[in-house]
This record gives C-alpha cells, sequence and structure tokens, in this order.
C-alpha cells in the first residue's frame, strides 16, 4: 500500500529543491521529517510540508501505521516559468524567470520478512 501527496506551482526553482529530497529518499518517515526539520533553507519547509501531507494522507485515508513508513519516492521536478521584464538602461528590458517546481512524495509501508515456516520433511544430508 502507498500514500501519495503532490504539491504543484511551488514558488522555488527545482535545483534548489533536489539536494533537499536527495537527503531524505529512502528514509524512514520520522527520521525524514527530523532531517528536513533541521535543514536550513525555505526547501526544506516545503519539503517537509508535502511528506506531512503524505504521512496525513497514509493515516486518515489508508489507514496505515506511521512507524512503518518509509519514503519510497520523492522527487522535485521543473513546472512553468514565469517570464518578467524589468527595464534596463537605454530603453532595453531583460527577462527575469520566476522558476516553478512541483513535489512529489510516495510513502510505503515496510514489509516485516515472515519467517519462514516448518514443514514435516526432514533435511537429508
Amino acid at each position: 500500500m502507498e500514500a501519495k501527496a503532490v504539491a504543484k506551482y511551488v514558488r522555488m526553482s527545482s535545483s534548489k529543491l533536489k539536494p533537499v529530497t536527495d537527503l531524505v529518499r529512502g528514509k524512514d518517515l520520522n527520521e525524514a521529517l527530523t532531517i528536513l526539520k533541521f535543514t536550513p533553507g525555505k526547501g526544506s519547509e516545503l519539503v517537509e510540508k508535502v511528506v506531512k501531507s503524505a504521512a496525513a494522507n497514509a493515516e486518515n485515508n489508508h489507514e496505515m501505521n506511521l512507524d512503518d513508513l518509509y519514503v519510497a519516492e520523492i522527487n522535485a521536478n521543473q513546472g512553468p516559468t514565469m517570464k518578467r521584464w524589468r527595464p534596463g538602461a537605454q530603453g532595453r528590458a531583460g527577462m527575469i524567470l520566476k522558476r516553478t517546481s512541483h513535489i512529489n512524495v510516495v510513502l510505503k509501508e515496510k514489509t516485516a520478512k515472515k519467517p519462514a515456516e516448518n514443514t514435516d520433511k526432514e533435511e537429508v544430508r
């Protein structure tokens, strides 16, 4: 079972968000939230918000145990870029690119390995 959360059109470049997402990929939920809490910068706050949303989806919609969750997939992809103009010298204009991102998070439950079942057959060496 998996729980997802997506934040679209986040007003930050994906190149600033990708290092933050790399920090928590594959980590347990509690460990990932702790890492994001103590990582400086706005990017960690945005990613933390999406991870918490995915955890809430897992708990409320899919009835999953929060202690068994880990960050299976997380990525920050490039969204649309808004183009703005800034006046320059001698009647020129310079373009300003305001980049956006889409943050995707997928949480999955850890599967406990079941012990091998004993059969009535004896091993022959």
